[in-house]
């Protein structure tokens, strides 16, 4: 092997380590915050509360699986077990797509939204409590913005992404 032509990487700087260190330490624990007062208050995990609210903002309260998974951000296998573990709680139904024989819809069901509509308000309390309230408009308005660019150029538009949702 040449490695002659093996470029040197480009090493954070001490100011960049700080920064990244500090945003993996601080969305572990933010996951792991939110998701305990889920568990706790509505006996369900971040992710399922997160495929609730997708479902209950879609129009008719339905997605295509496929749409969901990219919606969520994750992959089929474990967009599938999800729907299965809410299905089993009654939470979300399943139905055949009429225009694919392979597609698949996600409804949240009536029992489904009840339980999303008591869980919202401990959650977005957590959130408030966890992120807003600590950050300035300025502050808040930043971060917004940071990550807005960082997803961008996670999620790109060639058709061989190598992206959650496409596995």
């Amino acid at each position: 092997m040449d490695t002659a032509h093996i470029e040197e990487p480009r090493w954070l700087s001490d100011e960049e380590q700080r920064v990244w260190r500090a945003y993996v330490h601080a969305t572990a624990l933010l996951e792991d915050h939110l998701d305990r007062q889920l568990q706790r208050d509505a006996k369900m995990p971040h992710i399922y509360y997160h495929l609730l609210v997708c479902l209950s903002e879609a129009p008719h309260k339905r997605l295509r699986m496929t749409e969901l998974a990219m919606t969520m951000k994750i992959t089929r296998s474990r967009l599938s077990h999800a729907v299965a573990r809410l299905e089993k709680n009654g939470w979300v139904r399943r139905e055949d797509c009429p225009s694919d024989k392979r597609g698949q819809f996600a409804i949240i069901t009536d029992q489904g939204l009840s339980v999303l509509k008591q869980a919202a308000p401990g959650h977005v309390n957590a959130v408030r409590h966890a992120v807003f309230d600590r950050l300035s408009p300025d502050q808040q308005k930043a971060l917004g913005e940071a990550l807005q660019i960082i997803a961008e150029g996670l999620e790109p538009e060639d058709a061989g992404a190598d992206l959650p949702w496409l596995r």
